[in-house]
C-alpha cells in the first residue's frame, strides 16, 4: 500500500500508523531521495520528472522486494503511480486529500528543520493529478483525526481482503 498526497498531508504519520497496526514494515519514501533532490527542495526548487525518475525506480524496487509494506510517497502523477503499480501488481493507494491552504499552513509550521520548503506547496498542487476514479484508491480527508483515518483504512483493507 502507498499512502500518497501533497506535502504536509500527513502521509508519513498515517503510513507509519497503518504499518504498525497491520504489523508490516513502513518505508519512508522521502528517505530514498538522492541528496541532490533534497538540496533542490531545501532551496525551494521544484523537482522535475527527471529528478523523480531515480527516486521512483528505487521505490519500485523497494516494493518488489519488500512483500507486504506501507510506503509513504507523494505519487503526484498517474504515471508515477502506474510505475509503482507495475512493480507491485495489486498495489493500493490511500490518497490523503488536503486543501492548498491547509497544506501551506502545515508545511510552514514544520519550520526550517524540514527539507521541504513551504514555497513548493503550490508546485505540489500544480503537479498533482488526482487519482479520482483510479482502481484501488481510497480517498480520505487528511484533516480527519488519525484514529478515524486508521479505522477507515483498516475497514477498506479488510473489505478488499474478504473480496479476494
Amino acid at each position: 500500500m502507498v499512502v500518497m498526497g501533497v506535502s504536509g498531508c500527513g502521509k508519513s504519520t498515517l503510513a507509519q500508523a497503518v504499518a504498525q497496526l497491520r504489523h508490516v514494515p513502513f518505508v519512508e519514501g522521502d528517505a530514498h531521495h538522492p541528496a541532490a533532490n533534497l538540496a533542490k527542495m531545501r532551496e525551494g526548487i521544484a523537482l522535475t520528472d527527471a529528478d523523480r525518475e531515480g527516486w521512483l525506480a528505487t521505490l519500485a524496487t523497494e516494493l518488489q522486494h519488500a512483500g507486504a509494506v506501507v510506503l509513504s510517497c507523494s505519487a503526484l502523477k498517474r504515471r508515477y503511480r502506474d510505475q509503482l503499480r507495475q512493480a507491485a501488481p495489486g498495489l493500493r493507494f490511500v490518497f490523503m486529500d488536503l486543501s492548498r491552504d491547509e497544506a501551506l499552513r502545515r508545511v510552514a509550521a514544520r519550520g526550517a528543520a524540514h527539507f521541504f520548503n513551504a514555497g513548493l506547496v503550490d508546485n505540489q498542487f500544480d503537479t498533482l493529478e488526482r487519482p479520482d476514479g483510479e482502481p484501488g484508491v481510497l480517498r480520505v480527508d487528511a484533516t480527519a483525526p488519525l484514529p478515524q483515518l486508521l479505522a477507515d483504512v483498516s475497514a477498506w483493507i479488510d473489505h478488499k481482503e474478504t473480496r479476494q
